[in-house]
């Protein structure tokens, strides 16, 4: 029976929010309103960036590629899950479709770790050698640490995610989140998994702790050459090009280090699945909120585009 199963078809489903339609209407609501706000916020920053020349710079380059990766990341989790939350979990999920979603999710997320690393650099050139900036932060350099971080976290996430799918499945079984994460997956194998744990902590490692340790290093020299800016409005102008992206990492790389560098054993289904909401649906969301509100050329290039927009609809 365990080897024709084995050799059959596997389909996965999510577990339900909850088993009241009512509860699982305003979950759902809630999360098309949180996928609604975060494709808006991060397709409005986009095309601000892209159509706006005064900010064809490194840091918005940077914030543009961004706002593309958020984009992606929540289009990957958000209409799979709003699905699963209409059927009540009982929508199916075939193996290949679990594993593409697996390896978007690890591709994605790690690029976006990585890129909020090479912002950290971008503002510590900027602010720490503000006289070299422009040779250093060439757009040669830029481009070749966007497409760098892409190409890490594609490497990744197809090592981990080929890892992880060839590990027998005995039958259907329930995924315990809303999505193909790699720990709940990895639980549902009919096989030893202490390599793939050890893989992913190592994947972990490259993705969240190594840029962290970069990121905290850029800002102990950044926080070190504001202070001895003389001028309390230079040192205020130092801080807010850096407040947003500082927010945005906590926000990022505290949710994931929750889940991902934490021991599996000690893994929790339910703390996995709050925290999970939060970096998957709230932090996308907030991601384009936090950079607009809080920097003002990104609003006064958004008030620019809005401006000819409607300028191009009286005509």
């Amino acid at each position: 029976m365990e080897e024709e199963n084995q050799t059959g078809v596997v389909y996965f489903h999510f577990r339900p929010f909850s088993t009241s339609s009512t509860i699982a209407s305003l979950v759902f609501v809630g999360f098309l309103l949180l996928y609604l706000g975060s494709l808006i916020g991060n397709l409005t920053i986009g095309l601000t960036v892209w159509q706006d020349h005064s900010l064809h710079t490194p840091m918005y380059f940077f914030l543009f590629v961004l706002a593309t990766l958020e984009l992606g990341y929540s289009t990957n989790i958000a209409p799979l899950t709003l699905a699963s939350i209409l059927s009540m979990g009982k929508m199916l999920i075939s193996l290949p479709s679990c594993g593409t979603q697996m390896f978007f999710f690890i591709f994605l997320g790690s690029a976006d770790c990585i890129l909020l690393a090479i912002m950290a650099y971008d503002r510590f050139v900027a602010i720490c050698h503000p006289l070299r900036y422009s040779l250093i932060m060439s757009w040669h350099l830029c481009v070749q640490l966007a497409v760098g971080s892409l190409l890490l976290g594609f490497i990744l996430a197809m090592q981990l995610t080929v890892l992880i799918f060839r590990l027998p499945f005995c039958s259907s079984k329930e995924i315990s989140l809303f999505y193909c994460d790699v720990l709940p997956v990895m639980r549902l194998a009919c096989a030893d998994t202490h390599v793939h744990e050890a893989t992913l902590f190592v994947v972990s490692v490259i993705v969240l702790t190594i840029p962290f340790l970069l990121i905290t290093l850029s800002y102990v020299f950044i926080v070190d050459a504001i202070l001895k800016i003389r001028s309390a409005e230079g040192r205020h102008k130092a801080f807010s090009t850096c407040s947003s992206h500082l927010t945005v990492v906590l926000l990022q790389y505290g949710c994931t280090s929750l889940i991902y560098l934490c021991p599996s054993s000690s893994y929790s289904p339910e703390r996995g699945q709050v925290v999970s909401v939060v970096y998957t649906f709230i932090t996308p969301m907030l991601n384009p909120l936090i950079y607009s509100m809080r920097n003002r050329e990104l609003k006064d290039a958004l008030r620019k585009v809005v401006m000819r927009f409607l300028l191009l609809e009286k005509q």
